[in-house]
């Protein structure tokens, strides 16, 4: 079986290896096509070299709007390529109301007609404008199966009248590079202390929480510990403005921006991550993925309620949740972590176990290849009963 990807996240390589999982298990061909360069949201122009087994199944486009996740689309000449290739199955590793997403599933509909699906991690149920409303509608009419991240993004699906198949396939993530071992190699920068260590990795912007993180590590200031920040932003002015006047400043250390592949060992030389988002008007979490790559190096997380954090952290059992926007219970977590070695060390436990059972690489792979098999089944069977019923018909007006 021939399945065409196309991905905008797979620019950079690491994203690729769920693939190369799925190509390895069963020996199907995979044809990946991706940005030629990817602008990320720190203005890095991402090109990577393919990750391992993928070497031979990369493809290159130059796109327009390139950084725009919704708006980019590749300037490719689809049909053309699609009648060329002639995969079994196309999956975009893309939004449904993304212009990318509409341009592939258009191409394929006035060409080869193949089954379609889409990935999805919108867990709102948003009204877009035209044309975007009726790109959408039309790729839900023409997509055989979706791979939402989430059973709330499944829900959001279903509510929008998409009627195919849903597998929900988390984003994946590998737990030999994700690992509590990598705690005896921390960062060289990495602040040396005996003390608990909280950690936050993200970008630093109001909706994160920060305000109210601030004001609930004041109210643990009566303990030992401290606190490492990875990310860059516009508010850490005003959010090293706030810690000082919590009387907590001088116990954080802010590492500034850390590329991707680096933040395994900063994870894993935490002894806790507090995700404080807070949900907006026209957004909330999505999935929040620093919560199982801390759980899988081995750190117990506290999350806000907002969006899907709360479903993973209950899911895993490897954590905390808080209301959001409410500092007090936020600093009754903290407390109960800082203060509870033992706790710390089973919430951590819990979440590894999580990762390595639902949402690693192996384990999403599994259900990428049994999605994409029912799919060409079910149309190649949709396809054999046509040409049969198509014969019977040429056979009974024989005179």
């Amino acid at each position: 079986m021939h399945i065409l990807i196309v991905s905008h996240s797979c620019a950079t390589a690491i994203n690729q290896e769920i693939y190369a999982r799925v190509q390895r298990e069963t020996g199907w061909k995979i044809t990946l096509v991706v940005p030629d360069q990817w602008h990320d949201e720190f203005g890095n122009a991402l090109r990577q070299e393919p990750c391992k087994g993928m070497e031979d199944s990369v493809i290159r486009c130059a796109v327009w709007k390139n950084g725009s996740i919704i708006f980019h689309v590749y300037r490719m000449r689809w049909q053309k390529f699609l009648r060329e290739l002639r995969p079994d199955v196309i999956y975009m590793n893309h939004e449904p109301y993304a212009l990318a997403t509409a341009q592939v599933c258009h191409a394929n509909n006035s060409s080869i007609r193949v089954p379609f699906g889409f990935y999805s991690c919108q867990n709102i149920n948003k009204k877009y404008p035209v044309p975007f409303s009726w790109l959408e509608s039309m790729v839900y009419r023409s997509s055989t199966f979706a791979l939402p991240i989430t059973d709330r993004v499944a829900d959001v699906l279903r509510a929008k009248g998409f009627r195919g198949r849903q597998t929900i396939c988390a984003l994946p993530l590998d737990p030999e590079r994700y690992h509590p071992r990598l705690r005896s190699q921390p960062p060289e920068s990495f602040p040396k202390t005996d003390l608990p260590v909280i950690g936050y990795v993200g970008r630093l912007v109001e909706p994160k929480g920060l305000r109210t993180l601030a004001t609930a590590l004041g109210q643990v200031r009566d303990l030992d510990w401290r606190m490492v920040l990875v990310g860059t932003g516009e508010f850490q002015p005003e959010f090293e403005k706030l810690l000082a006047a919590q009387g907590v400043r001088d116990r954080i250390f802010f590492a500034g921006y850390v590329p991707h592949h680096e933040t395994p060992r900063w994870l894993a030389s935490m002894d806790m991550l507090v995700l404080p988002s807070e949900t907006q008007p026209n957004w909330e979490e999505q999935f929040g993925r620093v919560i199982p790559e801390a759980m899988a190096c081995g750190a117990a997380v506290i999350g806000s309620d907002s969006g899907e954090i709360p479903y993973l952290i209950r899911q895993s059992e490897g954590g905390l949740v808080f209301t959001q926007r409410q500092p007090d219970e936020l600093a009754v977590a903290l407390r109960q972590l800082i203060s509870g070695p033992r706790l710390r060390r089973q919430l951590a436990e819990n979440g590894r176990h999580w990762v390595e059972r639902d949402i690693s690489i192996p384990a999403v792979a599994q259900k990428m290849i049994d999605t994409f098999s029912a799919a060409a089944s079910t149309h190649n069977h949709s396809r054999a009963g046509k040409t049969s019923s198509l014969a019977s018909t040429h056979a009974f007006a024989q005179p």
